[in-house]
C-alpha cells in the first residue's frame, strides 16, 4: 500500500511513495505521531536530481528488510530541499555542529520527538563500505542509543541549542566591517588557492562562485592579486569538464582537482551566479572565452530548463534514463567520430582530449585538453577559424546526444533559484550587450510576479498550487532581480515592486532588535530553533543578500529604514565576518558598501 506521500505534490516525495517505509511528509502531524509514540525521528533530506538520493532510495528505502528497521524503531519523515528548504538550512547547519564537517544530499538525520537532532551523516550504503558504517547497523546503533542514554541525548539537545543560539548574529559594541577584513578575505582566498587548477582546496572541488564574486569586485578597485585568482579560476573551469563543452551549463562540482571529471548534476542556482561572473570576465577583459561560455550557458538555460508552465526548472539530474550517472553527457570515441568529418575529428579530439585516454570508466567526458591557440600554432592555421569548425561540431554532437534519454526532470521551479536567474540575465544581457537575455529575464521575471505574488500581498516560494510561503531568500533574491532588470531595461512598475519587497523583508524577517534578519517569516511555522543565516554556501547568503538588495534600492530611491536596517545587519555579522571573512563575502561587500 502507498505510504503518506502518495497525496504529495513533489515529484521528490511521490518517488517514495511506494517503497516499504511508512513515509511522513514534514509537517506539525509527523512531530505530533513522534510524540504520541515516544519515538525518534529519521529525517531524510533530499531533491529530485540528487544521484546518491536515488542510490539510497535503491539500496535501502526499497529494502523490506531495512524498512522494517525502520518502521519499528523511528517515525519516518522524508523531505524535499526545493519545497522546504528553510527546513534543510537549519538541519544542514546542526548537521555541521554535530559532525563537524559539511553537509550535502542525501541528508539522514536523527531527531528528538521535539525535532531537535542527535546524530547525522549523510548518505550511507546498505552494505558497509571503508569509512562508511552499513545503514541497517547505524539504525540499530541509534535505537540502542535512543533506548539507554536518553539523559546524555538531553545533554547533547541542550549544548546544540546553546551552540545555535551562541552563533546566531547580534549587534556588538565596536564591531564594524572595514577594509583591512576584505584584504584578510583576500589572503584567506590565496592561501586556499590552487596555482595550478584555479579553484579553492582539493577534489571535490566546488566553484565557489561568490568568493570569485567578491575577488572581481576587488579587481575592478584595483586588487591585481584577487582579479588574477578569480580570472585564472573562471578561464580553467570554462576549459575543464565542469563545463558541458557541448551543451553548455556547469555541472555541480569536480570529483578531481584538474575540474576535469564533474558530479553531472546541473543546478539552477550554480548557473544563475556563474553565468553573471563570465559575463563580468568578459566585460573586464573582452576575451571571447568568457563570452561564448556565458553564450552557451544562456542557450543550454533556454533549450532544456524552461518549465511548460513557466518559470525554470531548479535542477537536472546527474543520471541517464537507465540510472548511469554522466551516461547523457560521456561519449564513446568511435561513435563520436561518426559524428564528424575526418576534418573536424582530427582538430575536436586534439582539442577535447579524445587522442588522450578515457577519462570516466572507459568513456570520454569532454574537456579542453589543448587551447584552440595552442592547435592553431601546431597546424599553422588561423584560430578564428579553428574556433569555427569547434563550433561547428559542437553543434553536430549536440543534435545527436540530444537522442539521449535523461532522468525525469525535477518539475519544482523554485522562486529563490529563479530570481537569480532573473538577475543574472539581466546583468549579463546588459554586459555582453544580448537584448534577448534581458527579455528572457523579465518574462521569468514577470511570471514569478504572476503565480508567485498572492492578492494578499505574500510571496510564495512555489506556485499557488503548493502555497508554500517565501523565505528570506526568497524576498532578498527577488528584490535583487527587480534591481537588476531596472538597471538593465527599467520598466514601469519595478521600482514600486521593490518597494513592497523592501518594506516585506523589514516587516516579515529583520530582527529589529539585534539587527539581521531571520530566514523564516515571523508568522511561520516554527522550527526548533530560528536561524539568521550569514554562511555564504551554494547560494549567496540571504542576509548579505537583503543588506545589498537595500542599499541597492535605497541609492535609488533613498529611505532611511533600508539603511537603517542594512547597517544593522551588518553590524549584527560583524564579528562573524572578521573571524572567517572569506566565508561571509556577502555580507563584507555590504559592510564595506556601507563604510561600517
Amino acid at each position: 500500500m502507498p505510504n503518506a506521500l502518495a497525496q504529495a505534490t513533489s515529484a521528490y516525495l511521490l518517488a517514495h511513495a511506494e517503497q516499504p517505509v511508512d513515509w511522513h511528509p514534514w509537517g506539525p502531524e509527523a512531530l505530533a505521531l513522534a510524540q504520541a509514540r515516544g519515538k525518534p525521528i529519521l529525517l531524510s533530506i533530499g531533491y529530485q536530481a540528487c544521484h546518491w538520493c536515488h542510490v539510497m532510495a535503491h539500496e535501502s528505502f526499497s529494502d523490506p528488510a531495512t524498512a522494517q528497521l525502520m518502521n519499528d524503531g523511528f517515525v519516518n519523515i522524508k523531505v524535499d530541499r526545493e519545497e522546504l528548504p528553510e527546513v534543510d538550512q537549519l538541519y544542514q547547519t546542526a548537521h555541521a555542529i554535530l559532525r563537524r564537517q559539511g553537509g550535502g544530499w542525501p541528508l539522514t538525520i536523527f531527531l528528538s520527538p521535539q525535532g531537535v537532532p542527535f546524530y547525522s551523516g549523510t548518505y550511507f550504503p546498505r552494505e558497509a563500505q571503508p569509512h562508511l558504517p552499513a545503514f541497517g547497523d547505524i539504525l540499530t546503533t541509534v535505537s540502542t542509543v535512543w533506548q539507554d542514554q536518553r539523559e546524555a541525548l538531553a545533554r547533547q539537545d541542550e549544548a546544540l541549542l546553546a551552540r545555535l543560539n551562541e552563533d546566531t548574529a547580534r549587534a556588538q559594541e565596536g564591531a564594524s566591517i572595514t577594509a583591512k577584513i576584505a584584504q584578510d578575505a583576500v589572503q584567506q582566498l590565496s592561501v586556499a588557492f590552487d596555482t595550478e587548477h584555479g579553484g579553492f582546496g582539493a577534489a571535490p572541488k566546488f566553484p565557489h562562485p561568490t568568493d570569485l564574486a567578491f575577488l572581481l569586485d576587488r579587481g575592478r578597485q584595483g586588487d591585481d592579486t584577487a582579479q588574477h585568482l578569480a580570472l585564472f579560476t573562471l578561464r580553467k573551469m570554462a576549459e575543464g569538464g565542469l563545463f558541458d563543452q557541448v551543451g553548455g551549463g556547469f555541472y555541480r562540482y569536480s570529483t578531481d582537482a584538474r575540474w576535469a571529471v564533474p558530479h553531472f548534476e546541473k543546478m539552477l542556482c550554480d548557473n544563475a551566479l556563474l553565468l553573471t561572473l563570465y559575463a563580468q570576465a568578459y566585460a573586464m577583459t573582452d576575451d571571447p572565452l568568457f563570452a561564448r561560455v556565458a553564450d552557451l550557458t544562456v542557450g543550454w538555460l533556454v533549450r532544456e530548463m524552461k518549465h511548460p508552465d513557466g518559470g525554470l526548472r531548479a535542477s537536472q539530474a546527474a543520471d541517464d534514463a537507465k540510472g548511469l550517472e554522466g551516461g547523457a553527457y560521456t561519449w564513446e570515441r568511435e561513435l563520436l567520430r561518426q559524428s564528424l568529418t575526418p576534418m573536424e575529428w582530427d582538430v575536436c579530439s586534439a582539442h577535447w582530449g579524445l587522442i588522450d585516454p578515457a577519462n570516466v570508466e572507459g568513456r570520454w567526458h569532454l574537456h579542453v585538453a589543448r587551447p584552440v591557440s595552442e592547435l592553431a600554432r601546431l597546424l599553422d592555421r588561423p584560430e578564428k577559424m579553428l574556433q569555427e569548425l569547434i563550433d561547428g561540431a559542437r553543434a553536430k554532437l549536440l543534435t545527436a546526444r540530444a537522442e539521449r534519454e535523461l532522468a525525469t526532470p525535477d518539475p519544482l521551479a523554485p522562486t529563490r533559484s529563479n530570481a537569480l536567474m532573473v538577475a543574472a540575465l539581466a546583468q549579463a544581457g546588459h554586459l555582453c550587450q544580448q537584448a534577448e537575455w534581458i527579455q528572457l529575464g523579465r518574462e521569468v521575471f514577470t511570471h514569478l510576479q504572476q503565480t508567485r505574488w498572492t492578492p494578499e500581498g505574500q510571496l510564495l516560494s512555489l506556485p499557488h498550487l503548493t502555497a508554500q510561503p517565501g523565505g528570506l531568500e526568497d524576498h532578498a533574491f527577488l528584490l535583487e532581480a527587480v534591481l537588476a532588470l531596472y538597471a538593465a531595461a527599467p520598466q514601469d512598475g519595478d521600482l514600486t515592486f521593490a518597494h513592497v519587497l523592501a518594506n516585506t523583508l523589514l516587516a516579515r524577517f529583520e530582527d529589529s532588535t539585534d539587527g539581521g534578519f531571520y530566514a523564516t517569516a515571523h508568522d511561520a511555522a516554527p522550527l526548533f530553533f530560528r536561524l539568521k543565516p550569514g554562511l555564504d554556501a551554494a547560494t549567496p547568503s540571504g542576509n548579505g543578500s537583503a543588506a545589498l538588495g537595500l542599499l541597492a534600492l535605497n541609492r535609488l530611491a533613498p529611505q532611511p529604514a533600508y539603511l537603517l536596517a542594512a547597517s544593522r545587519c551588518a553590524k549584527a555579522f560583524a564579528r562573524t565576518v572578521q573571524a572567517d571573512p572569506a566565508s561571509h563575502t556577502r555580507l563584507l561587500m555590504a559592510g564595506l558598501a556601507l563604510g561600517n
